[in-house]
């Protein structure tokens, strides 16, 4: 798989993703469900705590990544979805320090919404990972 960056701005570079990438060669697609800061036993954990759900959110999806053995540096778009935009953006460095450390800024969007499927949940993350 060989993945090219598309960005006719640079600004996106500075806030870590790109605008777009064109991903060629023999690939395979993980199209991921919503990833959110759930146990094992599926209870939400860290109710308030937009730090510790955005960390077990992406450690849930390096999860499901893995055991379609990939990992984040195969993600190729990433969904943010939370509750409060403000807050999330007071702790992106959590997120933007694991997809650093694969070396990936996938094409990303985040979307403010009134509450996710769980009222005690703040964020969640969807992916697209090809390998």
């Amino acid at each position: 798989m060989e993945r090219t960056a598309v960005n006719p701005w640079t600004w996106s570079q500075q806030l870590g993703y790109h605008q777009g990438e064109v991903v060629t060669g023999n690939t395979r697609t993980l199209y991921c469900a919503g990833q959110t800061a759930m146990n094992a036993d599926g209870k939400p954990e860290h109710d308030g705590d937009m730090a510790g759900q955005l960390e077990l959110s992406l450690t849930n999806l390096e999860a499901v990544l893995a055991e379609a053995g990939m990992s984040l540096a195969n993600v190729i778009r990433l969904n943010v979805y939370t509750t409060d935009v403000d807050l999330l953006f007071q702790h992106y460095g959590v997120l933007a320090a694991r997809l650093g450390a694969a070396q990936v800024a996938p094409p990303t969007t985040m979307l403010g919404v009134s509450r996710l499927a769980l009222p005690d949940l703040m964020v969640e993350l969807e992916a697209t990972a090809v390998a």
